[in-house]
């Protein structure tokens, strides 16, 4: 079995990640054990001068220290349960020391799977105004579709003022499954919940699409990946 390092950059979503990764070691086996796995944490508060002068270089180099401490724990490769942070990984620079998955390719290749057609998008204004998902979405025949502006503006709101804070609230819920009835009238098919707190927020019961929750489906494909029932990443940090 391979050691799973997380490259946490969020609290709620890394948090949720790690949980879900050692809960589906019960899952699959009946038993409480799961593959080695580390999880080296820089909080994100740090960065977010950088994030919003769009210094996406000085983002990746936290990133990348945090990754140096993951390799030098053990870790065999890493996951990163945070997109916008994506957004950093992506900026060219030197290999990280240790392959990864890459959440947007992650959540795609399952809406790929599902069949689905046209996708919505919620996450972060960087992420959303970002070319990650509809990239990865793309190159599947996927269209990704957003959230009109003040919608947008607002879903990043609630992310920011409550969702990383630990806020859970229900006013905020009704507000984002307004948005996603409003990405149903539009034609999605789903929904992407591409900030990983999000889904600490709407489950699928609640939705009235069907959601492709980021943070579970980096977890699921890490536990494949750790086991052996997914091929080791090539991918190091930098362009896709």
């Amino acid at each position: 079995m391979k050691h799973l390092g997380v490259l946490a950059h969020s609290t709620g979503g890394a948090a949720l990640c790690f949980l879900t990764f050692c809960d589906e070691g019960f899952r699959r086996t009946g038993r409480n054990e799961h593959p080695d796995v580390s999880l080296d944490y820089i909080a994100f508060g740090y960065s977010m001068p950088a994030w919003d002068a769009g210094d996406h270089a000085t983002v990746r180099a936290t990133l990348a220290t945090s990754a140096q401490r993951l390799a030098r724990a053990g870790a065999d490769f890493f996951v990163c349960p945070d997109n916008t942070a994506h957004l950093a990984l992506e900026v060219p620079g030197p290999d990280f020391p240790l392959p990864g998955l890459h959440i947007a390719e992650v959540v795609a290749d399952q809406a790929a799977v599902e069949g689905r057609t046209r996708v919505g998008v919620l996450g972060t204004r960087y992420t959303m105004d970002g070319p990650l998902y509809p990239r990865a979405l793309g190159a599947r025949g996927i269209t990704a579709e957003l959230p009109d502006a003040a919608d947008r503006e607002l879903v990043n709101e609630i992310i920011f003022t409550e969702l990383v804070n630990g806020v859970i609230s229900d006013a905020s819920r009704q507000e984002y499954l307004r948005v996603i009835e409003r990405l149903a009238d539009r034609g999605c098919d789903a929904v992407a919940l591409v900030c990983t707190e999000i889904p600490l927020l709407i489950t699928p019961e609640v939705s009235s699409l069907p959601t492709l929750d980021s943070t579970r489906l980096l977890a699921r494909a890490a536990y494949d990946t750790a086991v052996g029932e997914r091929a080791m990443p090539d991918w190091r940090g930098g362009p896709r």
